[in-house]
């Protein structure tokens, strides 16, 4: 072992942390550019480090800790690519649903949607958009709430409840729109 990779292990892991920062952030920030742009590369480079803080002491030694850091890379990029392509299938989505101009029937349902929606609580308000709008899976729900799948399922179906009561509310043309569609 080296004089260098002995200190370090006996440094404070904030000194630790400055080091490896120093020492490779321009190469983690060219391999985020060269795949995401730009724009993208700093909060993907960001995120490599703020993994690389959370497990400085997990992380190998000497010359591994360069592959570590690019293979945290690798996964980030990957996990950009995913949450663009998501939302390249919103956008897609709304351009299809979204009414074209005023006065249409489908932009007043869209309204009613909407304005149900901001009428139910906080929780029901995010399990819905996390399940509709961000198109997530009931477990990938229950990671990001931090409840059970079974929880997930229960909470929907009682959200998609309270959405389907609240549009029946504002009348027969806004019962068009189903919570189940609303929610898919």
């Amino acid at each position: 072992m080296s004089e260098r990779s002995s200190v370090e292990l006996t440094e404070n892991p904030c000194v630790r942390f400055d080091h490896l920062f120093d020492s490779n952030y321009n190469a983690i920030f060219r391999y985020c550019a060269r795949r995401l742009g730009p724009t993208d590369a700093e909060d993907a480079a960001a995120d490599v480090f703020a993994v690389a803080w959370r497990r400085i002491e997990d992380m190998p030694e000497g010359d591994a800790r360069k592959a570590w850091l690019f293979g945290v890379a690798h996964r980030v990029v990957g996990s950009q690519y995913r949450s663009r392509q998501r939302r390249n299938r919103l956008s897609a989505r709304l351009e299809q649903t979204t009414p074209q101009g005023p006065g249409t029937s489908s932009d007043g349902e869209f309204d009613d949607l909407l304005s149900a929606l901001e009428q139910l609580g906080r929780t029901d308000q995010e399990l819905l958009r996390l399940s509709s709008w961000d198109g997530l899976s009931r477990a990938e729900i229950a990671q990001v709430l931090g409840i059970k799948e079974n929880a997930v399922d229960q909470r929907l179906h009682r959200a998609r409840a309270r959405l389907r009561t609240r549009l029946d509310r504002r009348g027969p043309g806004s019962s068009q729109v189903s919570p189940k569609e609303a929610s898919t």
